[in-house]
């Protein structure tokens, strides 16, 4: 049974930092991408950052280049997003999320999901 468990969110003021942590098992294989998806009420989900587990290869959003950096730790089991420079419109639940194809990541349709840990950025 694969588990996504997310924790790090919280609320910050623009310019602040959070780091988002995402603890997984189950991933019996790691021919997986796994990444971070977000939603504002009322907007469709939104890709912002994807790494293969074992290319270590990064996607981001344009948005969020150069302020957010997505990493793993496969002794750990853990997938990370370090926030910096954080805006206003970076405010959402972030959903970390599995697949092995990063296309399903990126049209927010990946096999598997975390309940989500809420972020608001105030200005």
């Amino acid at each position: 049974q694969v588990r996504l468990l997310e924790s790090g969110g919280g609320s910050v003021q623009a310019g602040g930092s959070l780091r988002l942590s995402c603890a997984f098992s189950g991933l019996t294989e790691n021919r997986y991408y796994m990444g971070w998806i977000r939603q504002v009420p009322g907007k469709e989900r939104e890709g912002v950052a994807f790494i293969g587990m074992i290319s270590g290869g990064t996607h981001y959003i344009a948005s969020v280049k150069g302020r957010f950096t997505i990493s793993r730790d496969n002794a750990k089991n853990t997938l990370y997003l370090q926030m910096d420079s954080l805006k206003p419109d970076d405010t959402g639940m972030y959903y970390c999320a599995a697949d092995p194809l990063v296309a399903n990541l990126w049209a927010s349709k990946a096999n598997y999901w975390g309940q989500g840990t809420q972020v608001t950025v105030s200005s």
